[in-house]
């Protein structure tokens, strides 16, 4: 599992910069998970609300403070994409 998800968001941006569709996917992963209305509060920003993200880590990995591998988010948005016909 990556370290931090600043690490995780380094590796995932290095691997997308070397394959363009990849990059597709992660966006619009990405921007699925976003907060809803999330230009209503600081820091104003598409980022995904902490405490859906803290369950989705514990139904994925028995953590909620887990950081997933880039591995299983590469995994993650390209089954999104071959499963939503995205």
């Amino acid at each position: 599992m990556a370290d931090t998800w600043t690490s995780l968001a380094a590796a995932l941006a290095g691997r997308a910069l070397l394959r363009p569709r990849l990059a597709v996917d992660l966006l619009r992963t990405a921007w699925a998970f976003r907060r809803r209305r999330w230009w209503r509060r600081a820091p104003f920003l598409p980022l995904p609300d902490r405490e859906y993200l803290r369950w989705r880590m514990y139904t994925a990995y028995a953590d909620e403070n887990a950081v997933p591998p880039a591995d299983d988010v590469v995994r993650f948005a390209r089954w999104r994409r071959e499963t939503m016909g995205l």
